[in-house]
């Protein structure tokens, strides 16, 4: 039963000749619901954000978008990093008592640094994936989808996590520039409703820009 619902062939329901896989359905409530806490400054984004990278985990595995896959084990272990940040630094939830939710600006030295490795990243990353079939074919049986595109939005993900969890205003630009980019490649990959779910994170982002 389990190994049945991580299924991304297993239909939840279909709408407009679309199947929906319950781990696409899920995977992106969750998300979303994920992404409107983090623009309401709220700490339970991360608990939320940890059940939503297990089922989006297991879904771009198997439509062969391995960087993505690799986000999102690297999601699962900043989202328990990052819960415990926001807990260490105090409760960031708007609607409490406790005003400490210290945002900061990045200098010019850390925007450089986050550059170049965003850079590097992206062009080591993808050249990983593009292998990667070939380097560990019992692991990944088939050629990756966009390889160097999808470990360009990796690293800048990656970069952008970092941010967030030690509350740098600029995670919002780097987030916004993943979700238009994501909106075409979930779309070209045939998973309407995660690239639906970039459209909606575009969205809050940009919210998220303005409220943070």
């Amino acid at each position: 039963m389990i190994y049945e619902f991580f299924s991304v062939d297993n239909v939840f329901f279909t709408v407009l000749g679309y199947p929906m896989s319950y781990l696409e359905f899920f995977g992106t409530i969750l998300n979303i619901v994920c992404v409107w806490l983090v623009a309401r400054k709220n700490i339970w984004n991360w608990p939320v954000s940890i059940a939503a990278v297990i089922l989006f985990g297991a879904l771009f595995y198997q439509i062969r978008l391995y960087s993505d896959f690799i986000e999102q084990i690297y999601y699962l272990i900043t989202g328990f990093y990052g819960w415990y940040v926001w807990k260490k630094l105090g409760k960031s939830d708007d609607e409490t008592n406790d005003p400490d939710f210290s945002i900061v600006s990045m200098s010019i030295k850390e925007k450089a640094v986050t550059g170049a490795m965003i850079a590097v990243s992206t062009f080591g990353l993808g050249y990983l994936m593009a292998r990667i079939h070939v380097i560990f074919p019992a692991w990944f049986p088939e050629a990756a989808s966009f390889p160097y595109l999808d470990a360009f939005t990796t690293a800048m993900s990656f970069a952008a996590q970092l941010l967030l969890v030690w509350k740098r205003f600029e995670n919002w630009y780097l987030w916004i520039v993943v979700d238009v980019v994501g909106v075409w490649l979930y779309f070209e990959k045939d998973v309407k409703f995660v690239s639906l779910l970039y459209l909606v994170f575009l969205i809050i982002a940009t919210n998220g820009l303005f409220s943070w």
